[in-house]
Parts: C-alpha cells; sequence; structure tokens
C-alpha cells in the first residue's frame, strides 16, 4: 500500500522502521528537513519537507495515490487539520490521528466521520488501559488477550527460585497443573520459538499462552497470582496517571497520585476527587517513604522522565511492593531496563504503533488474514489470531503430518468450542480460531503463510 507519515518523531520513526519493512511505499512529511535525513539513509522511503496540513505539501507527497495517511505531528491539532485536508483530497483515502488532548477525544471518539478519521490513538489512554490489565493480574510482565478475552499471552520473569527455573517446557503443564504453552522465550535480547526440549533459565523471560481459566490456575499454582490489588500509588500527575486513575477509581480502588506542580495537583483533585493528591517531589524518596509506598499494593511510576521512573521502581521494588509498573518512552533505555527491578515495563508508543499496524494489516484482510495480531519479546515475535476458512490449507489434519515453517508454532486452537494446547494430534477445521506465534522478521500475514510445503 502507499502510506504517507507525518511527523518523524518516536512514533514516526518507528512506524516507517515497521511498514516500510513489511513491504509499503512509505513517503514521510515533516516540517524539519534535518529530521527526515535519518530516515532516507536507513529506510527505502521518500520524503518531503513541509506543514502535513498543507493541501500543497500533501499533494507533492501525492496524496492522491495514497491508501492511508498516519498523522503523528506534535500537536492534535495539526493531526486533525491533515487529516481533513487528505480526505478532501482524496475521498477514499483512510485516515490515522494520534490524538493526545483529553479534552478531544470523547468529541472525537463521538464524531470520528466529521473529523474525516478512519481511526483515532490515544497514547496515553491506551497505555492507561494496558496498566489496569496489568493490575487486574498482579504479577505478570505483560498480557495480550485473543478470542474476545477467552485466551491470552502473559510475560513473566525467570526467577532462581522460581518451579519453572532449569526445567524443560515438556514439564511446564505438569508443574503449573494446567493445559498451557511457553510459546516463546526471551533470553539475551535473542527471542526463540522454542521446542519441547528446550531448558529455562533464570533471566529467562516466557510468554505463556492457554485459555484464561487455565492460565489463571497455573499462575496460581506458580504464585504469580498474588492477591487482589485494593490501593494504587501512582508517581508523576500527567496524561497516563490521569487516565488510569480514572479508570482505577472508577472501579472502586484507593489512588494516591504524587505530582510536583502545584497547579497540576489542583486540576486532578478537581477533576478526580475521589484519588489523594499529593504535591511532592518523587525525585526525594524521603517523599515517598513518608507517604508509605511500601505499603501499597501496586505502585506506577509514570512521569515524563524513564530515569526517575525506573529509580523510582527500583525502590518501590525495594520496599516489598509486589506489583510495579514502569513506564518508559525512550527506546535505547529498553536493553538497560530489562535487567532491572522494575516490574511490567509499559511503553505508550510502542503500543501506539503496534494498535496502527494491526489496523493497517487488517485494511489487507482478504481469505485467510488474521483478525488480529499481537507484538511479543520488544516486538521480535509477532501472535497472529486467524479464523480458518474455506480457503485454509490441510484442514482437519493433524499437526503431526504438517509441515510448519521454521520459527512458527500454533500456540493454541479453539475446536468444536473447546480451547485446546495443540500437540501432534490437534487438527483445525472450518470457523476454528488458531493463534500463530512467528518471528516478526518471518511475518505471518496469511494463514496459509505458515506452511513450509
Amino acid at each position: 500500500m502507499n502510506i504517507i507519515i507525518t511527523g518523524n518523531g518516536k512514533v514516526g520513526k518507528t512506524l516507517t522502521r515497521q511498514l516500510s519493512g513489511e513491504g509499503h511505499n512509505i513517503t514521510v512529511i515533516d516540517k524539519d528537513s534535518s529530521v527526515l535525513e535519518s530516515s532516507i539513509e536507513n529506510y527505502d522511503v521518500l520524503t518531503v519537507t513541509g506543514n502535513c496540513a498543507s493541501r500543497k505539501v500533501l499533494d507533492a507527497a501525492e496524496i492522491e495515490k495514497t491508501d492511508v495517511v498516519i498523522a503523528t505531528a506534535a500537536t492534535d491539532e495539526t493531526n486533525l487539520l491533515c487529516c481533513l485536508s487528505a480526505r478532501s483530497a482524496n475521498p477514499d483515502v483512510k485516515t490515522i490521528a494520534r490524538i493526545r488532548t483529553p479534552d478531544y477525544v470523547d468529541n472525537i471518539e463521538r464524531d470520528r466521520d466529521l473529523y474525516g478519521l478512519s481511526l483515532a490513538i490515544n497514547l496515553e489512554k491506551n497505555a492507561a488501559i494496558e496498566m489496569d490489565r496489568l493490575i487486574k493480574f498482579p504479577g505478570v510482565l505483560k498480557r495480550e488477550t485473543f478470542i474476545r478475552g477467552r485466551v491470552e499471552i502473559v510475560e513473566l520473569a525467570i526467577n532462581e527460585d522460581s518451579p519453572l527455573c532449569d526445567e524443560p517446557l515438556t514439564k511446564i503443564s505438569s508443574i503449573l497443573r494446567s493445559q498451557v504453552l511457553v510459546c516463546c522465550v526471551l533470553r539475551d535480547g535473542e527471542a526463540i520459538i522454542p521446542g519441547g526440549s528446550f531448558v529455562l533459565r533464570h533471566g529467562d523471560r516466557i510468554f505463556v499462552t492457554g485459555a484464561i481459566e487455565a492460565l489463571s490456575k497455573g499462575l496460581r499454582t506458580l504464585g504469580v497470582v498474588t492477591g487482589k490489588i485494593k490501593k494504587v500509588f501512582i508517581v508523576g500527575g500527567g496524561r497516563v496517571s490521569f487516565y488510569l486513575a480514572h479508570r482505577l477509581v472508577r472501579n472502586g480502588l484507593d489512588v494516591t497520585i504524587v505530582e510536583k506542580k502545584r497547579e497540576r495537583c489542583e486540576e486532578l483533585s478537581q477533576i478526580i476527587p475521589e484519588a489523594c493528591i499529593i504535591c511532592g517531589d518523587a525525585s526525594d524518596m524521603t517523599v515517598l517513604e513518608s507517604e508509605r509506598m511500601g505499603s501499597f499494593d501496586a505502585v506506577a511510576s509514570l512521569t515524563g522522565i524513564d530515569e526517575l521512573n525506573i529509580i523510582t521502581s527500583i525502590f518501590a521494588t525495594k520496599l516489598g511492593v509486589k506489583n510495579v509498573i514502569t513506564k518508559i518512552g525512550r527506546d535505547e533505555n529498553r536493553k538497560v531496563v530489562d535487567s532491572l527491578p522494575v516490574g511490567s515495563i509499559v511503553c505508550p508508543k510502542e503500543l501506539c504503533c503496534s494498535a496502527i499496524v494491526r489496523y493497517i494489516r487488517g485494511m489487507q484482510a482478504g481469505s485467510g488474514a488474521a483478525d488480529s495480531v499481537h507484538f511479543l519479546a520488544e516486538g521480535l515475535v509477532e501472535a497472529s489470531e486467524f479464523t480458518i476458512d474455506e480457503t485454509t490449507r490441510h484442514r482437519d489434519t493433524p499437526l503431526r503430518k504438517i509441515k510448519l515453517k521454521k520459527n512458527t508454532l500454533v500456540a493454541c486452537v479453539r475446536h468444536n468450542g473447546k480451547f485446546v494446547v495443540p500437540d501432534g494430534d490437534s487438527c483445525f477445521s472450518l470457523n476454528d480460531k488458531v493463534i500463530i506465534v512467528s518471528k516478526s522478521s518471518d511475518a505471518v500475514l496469511g494463514f496459509n503463510d505458515i506452511f513450509a510445503d
């Protein structure tokens, strides 16, 4: 497809890398020609310098031949005007805009067509939703949901005292007393699609899939699910904190927010009166101690400074908080953070890009295309949900008789209304749901792509 990406910041660069790698024709627009140079050097893309909301600039980017416009400029107003201009120039173009201002969100979600939007993405709101899900499932680093919430893939860390440490994957189900599958292992920065003989080691991060009931039972056996969360301590009073606190108090949780700026504290106390707002400097650990942060069930470090979030989360872990969430904004911090005791890591930029890539792939949907796609192991692995249709090859054939491509795994099958962790005798039939895990470098765009023959 022909895609225009406006704004070459963190989100724009990530989308350029991902979508150009999938073979799309990308044109990048930015006001600053110097920031476009890295995209020209690293990717096979075209660039246009100028205001993306300008019809003249959009014409230079060949808007009339474009299938999708993704507006990720710095301001919501620019993104909205860009999408309106693009739709005016090409009524058939699909438009995606990043929207960040809470005051705009409700209006845009209600009147999306009026704004000429096919999809609106709110980084902070998406991040808050992800954090809310993690808080509801304590002890899990990350959760991805499939088949209308009936199947999940969860990320766990293997510690020295874990019952799974030094055990082969063939024993996992018996140890957890539940039918689950380790579909991916992240070890020393490398993503591995493992076989049954693979032995887990201290420091591994594993991705476990199964029906939600089986997965919950296995996690309880493992001691990962530590109990219901009642009190949440949030560091930082930005947009993510606002959205998260709003969701938590709505669900009856006690929420405390520490924010440095008094004006913002007063604003938060007005819009979230149920929360306890404390004006204090989170970089001063004595402030956190005086507010008894260690007595809370969960701590979310959500300031705009990665380093402060990392330090705060390490401190919360030291105080004995079992459920810790750390927000990071820069890719270069990810590898460092993964080796530190900072709990679950949430990157709003990654969530935003994942949602947009899923939408783009959905536009390509034909027979056998994925219903949804989720990115695991720092984007190195993809988990895709498919519905088996008349075009699917090898229907009703046992998996032991089917040769799959390398680094491809059938992780779960909903067959005849039951959720199955597949073995060699399992098969998939018409209208079944199947979850496929594969390396991102070998992305599975259509279900028939999984077969080696």
